[in-house]
């Protein structure tokens, strides 16, 4: 696999939290880095693919109208 150097400027708290946590695993801090990165990407991958496909329901005509909504989220509050 070929790697690329990231530089980013960190507060000195995380960097020291980072710096923990590389020395618990036993691992390098470029480890902890890159599991970090790989998860949010995860993550912001998911959300974006989340709009797009509620972008194709607002194309689709596939809606539930705004007092559905309202009724349905009052009726969270009698489950008690």
């Amino acid at each position: 696999m070929n790697n690329r150097v990231v530089t980013a400027h960190i507060p000195i708290d995380l960097a020291e939290q980072v710096d923990f946590f590389a020395a618990r695993l036993d691992r390098p801090k470029g480890w902890i880095v890159r599991q970090a990165i790989a998860s949010w990407v995860d993550l912001e991958t998911k959300r974006y693919q989340f709009t797009l496909d509620g972008l194709a329901n607002v194309d689709a005509n596939q809606l539930v109208d705004h007092s559905s909504v309202v009724t349905w989220a009052k009726s969270l509050n009698q489950a008690e």
